[in-house]
């Protein structure tokens, strides 16, 4: 997870990498800036820092664009200057980042502590939103629904921001039915001066020119005119969702020493955790104790080739999806297509780019966890599935302390049935995903939250007392009960929900049932449902 200390040490990085090429203005030190770059670029997307990734993306195309190779560098002085100009201005926003709303945002994603519970309802990514724009009823109901999800939401009219302002948050700039002069000089300005800040326009025309002007003058996303209350909501709450990444592992089979080394030293530069094994005739028992995302191997080695590693490999189905990324210099494309024919995913020829290296095992990795996730999480929701939710609480229960205990939450949407037929499915869909962004808001991301099926949710929280537990689980079921939904025919609702809870108390030897907690905390939600619905209802194991 990213935190302001690990972004310094990227933009420290950085700077010393450009500070070295310039005094020695060589190949193999601009490879070392071209990786720090790319390190930076890869950590601000994957924590969606829409802003600071936009403007680190531009300075890494222009890097590699000067890439080339020994006979490029050093590149023209007039080049250098303006590249030197750049990386000090990415590397003063990655530190003003730091400074404030890095660390920010940090705090509020530490796990609280037992006393501290109550204070654990926070907004994931998303705290501030700036509305822009003609004040109307569009506004006014946007800022009343992002109030309920704990979003501070301030209105500006036309108003641009001071300049010097920390320039995060988002700012959402209604367009419709305005000139296109008038919103595209705003929008050009309001960029220039936060140029941290995630941008959204709303009523855009359904046009290509429109929006296609919108996203060059500096828009990240663009929304039209049709749009739905519900659809903007889930453009704010989502942008910035993002969730804790283990490092990636890669296992590198390779004979050379020195090229092992090299590969080594590409992927490590980006905070990539590696093994490397020179002898391929110990694949699968390296593979087993380490775990890799992806396997990075020589086309030839003395006792094998990659290609019958990778056979052997593929021969066990818990082996079957990692990916293997041959590195060889081997051209002929016959042989090649054959390597991928029998277990490959991809061919590199060496020499190769690190830069390349470490972008295509982001992508492979990216996608195989991707596919690991959809097996774990819900598809509607993207919290966590019935089964994947057991096991978490499993988990939870076996970490715990013995001072310690567990608050397990059954939530379930009040006449849910009633929902669906009145206003159709996909409106109830959206009422089930609302459920979820606002669990995902309020809740700690040490917090198991998941959808145990239907209408139906699970929610374990950890190191809570019952009284905090409650508390908190009654201020959601509050708030969720004020948004406004809108049905196929644009007719307003509103919906609640009920919830049982179980906490397991410090030193009771049967708290780490989890069968019994499950039971015991739905049925305190059926207690609730026969008490009225739209209510908690807590006991105590």
């Amino acid at each position: 997870m990213l935190t302001s200390s690990s972004l310094l040490q990227k933009e420290r990085a950085l700077q010393l990498a450009w500070a070295r090429y310039q005094a020695y203005p060589n190949f193999e030190h601009f490879v070392e800036f071209s990786l720090a770059i790319n390190n930076c670029t890869d950590t601000l997307t994957q924590q969606s820092q829409i802003g600071l990734h936009h403007i680190c993306r531009q300075l890494e195309q222009q890097t590699l664009l000067l890439f080339g190779d020994e006979n490029n560098h050093p590149i023209a002085a007039d080049i250098m200057r303006a590249l030197g100009e750049q990386v000090a201005r990415l590397c003063e926003l990655l530190r003003r980042y730091c400074d404030s709303e890095g660390e920010i945002t940090q705090e509020r994603r530490a796990r609280p502590k037992p006393e501290d519970a109550p204070a654990a309802r926070v907004t994931n990514g998303v705290q501030q939103v700036f509305l822009m724009g003609e004040h109307g009823a569009r506004q006014h109901d946007l800022a009343t629904q992002l109030g309920y999800f704990g979003i501070s939401v301030y209105e500006g009219g036309w108003n641009l921001p001071a300049s010097g302002h920390s320039g995060f948050g988002a700012y959402l700039l209604d367009v419709d039915e305005q000139p296109a002069g008038r919103w595209l000089s705003t929008l050009q300005q309001l960029r220039e001066r936060v140029p941290m800040a995630y941008i959204v326009c709303l009523g855009m025309p359904d046009d290509f020119i429109a929006m296609n002007q919108a996203l060059q003058a500096g828009a990240d996303h663009c929304m039209a005119q049709s749009a739905s209350l519900q659809q903007i909501l889930s453009q704010v709450l989502t942008h910035r969702e993002t969730e804790e990444q283990e490092s990636y592992r890669v296992l590198i089979i390779e004979d050379s020493r020195t090229a092992a080394h090299v590969i080594n030293r590409a992927l490590e530069e980006r905070g990539t955790l590696t093994q490397v094994l020179y002898d391929p005739l110990q694949t699968l028992s390296v593979v087993r104790q380490f775990q890799p995302d992806l396997i990075l191997m020589d086309m030839y080695m003395p006792s094998c080739t990659g290609v019958e590693v990778a056979r052997v490999i593929r021969q066990h189905d818990e082996f079957l999806s990692i990916p293997i990324v041959y590195l060889s210099g081997e051209t002929n494309i016959g042989l090649q297509v054959e390597a991928l024919r029998l277990g490959g995913d991809q061919f590199l020829t060496k020499p190769f780019n690190p830069v390349l290296v470490n972008a295509v095992v982001k992508s492979k990795i990216d996608r195989y966890r991707a596919l690991r996730r959809s097996m774990q999480n819900d598809s509607l929701t993207g919290l966590l599935n019935h089964i994947s939710s057991q096991q978490a609480l499993t988990t939870a229960l076996e970490r715990l302390q013995d001072d310690e205990g567990l608050a397990v939450a059954m939530l379930d949407i009040d006449h849910f049935k009633q929902v669906n037929d009145t206003h159709g499915h996909p409106v109830g869909d959206q009422v089930i995903r609302s459920l979820a962004w606002l669990l995902k808001q309020r809740l700690r991301r040490s917090d198991v939250i998941g959808r145990y099926g239907g209408e139906e949710f699970v929610a374990g929280l950890a190191r809570a007392r019952a009284d905090d537990a409650e508390e908190i689980l009654d201020r959601i079921r509050n708030d969720f009960s004020r948004i406004v939904f809108h049905g196929n025919d644009n007719r307003p609702f509103q919906t609640s929900f009920s919830v049982g809870v179980a906490v397991c108390m410090e030193g009771v030897p049967t708290r780490k049932n989890l069968k019994t907690l499950l039971e015991a905390a739905d049925a305190a939600l059926y207690q609730a449902k026969r008490q009225g619905r739209n209510r908690v209802v807590l006991t105590r194991r």
